[in-house]
């Protein structure tokens, strides 16, 4: 689980480099999407971007609401 955490935390720094996402932030987008990395990227080795590549390669496959969660912490950052 802590390996699991840590790619997620990785994942988010591609989605937030120019911010620091809260820890509300992670929290709630942990909560959103862990299934969809659960599934769609299990095989997956985190770190290097690779999270964000396969959620990337598999949107279409991504549920809607951590579509959503990750277009808001986008919005969030290319407004600051």
């Amino acid at each position: 689980m802590r390996i699991f955490l840590a790619g997620f935390l990785v994942l988010l720094a591609g989605v937030a480099s120019a911010q620091q996402p809260s820890r509300q932030q992670l929290m709630e987008l942990r909560s959103v999407c862990e299934a969809d990395l659960r599934t769609l990227c299990a095989g997956i080795q985190p770190g290097g971007g690779r999270l964000a590549q396969c959620l990337q390669q598999n949107m279409s496959s991504v549920s809607q609401p951590c579509r959503e969660k990750l277009a808001e912490l986008k919005a969030a950052r290319s407004t600051n």
